[in-house]
């Protein structure tokens, strides 16, 4: 048995379990948020990747499950009003200009980081991997920095904001 899962199961049957191995979700973080902005650094430049008025919904649920779905506000609707008759540029601009993944997650408070486990995204090397966010909560605003980005390079910085 591995050192650290000894000492979680010794915490769990003392009550006590240090702050290195406690994985809590603040409730602060709990709940559904509406995308502020996102933008991505890459070799010294900042730019607007989803466009300069991007859509987005960022859900934590009390269980440790998530959502995140952000889209362009100018992708434009398919000719032929049916999603499975896109043409290829209107299928390009559909997959460039979205992104969506779900799964589990867990925190650390004391490292300010949030651990993805991503069982399902609209871009498929993502699925099934571990991804790591710091984190910083500012009352209703939630700032995240990602530095595994889906164009394989930069750091994203995105902010939310609670939905009430």
């Amino acid at each position: 048995m591995k050192t650290h899962t000894l000492l979680a199961l010794v915490g769990l049957a003392t009550g006590f379990i240090t702050p290195a191995l406690s994985q809590t979700m603040p409730k602060e973080l709990v709940g559904t948020r509406a995308l502020v902005s996102i933008t991505v650094e890459y070799d010294g430049k900042k730019m607007d990747f989803f466009g300069a008025n991007p859509q987005g919904q960022l859900t934590f649920d009390p269980n440790g499950r998530f959502s995140v779905v952000i889209t362009r506000c100018d992708v434009p609707k398919f000719a032929t009003n049916s999603r499975d008759a896109g043409t290829s540029e209107e299928n390009k601009a559909a997959v460039q200009g979205s992104i969506a993944y779900f799964g589990t997650y867990s925190v650390s408070e004391a490292d300010n980081v949030i651990k993805y486990h991503i069982d399902g995204s609209t871009y498929p090397n993502w699925q099934g991997t571990d991804q790591e966010r710091l984190f910083k909560l500012s009352g209703d605003e939630l700032t995240l920095t990602n530095s595994t980005t889906s164009i394989g390079a930069g750091t994203a910085y995105s902010v939310w904001k609670l939905v009430k």
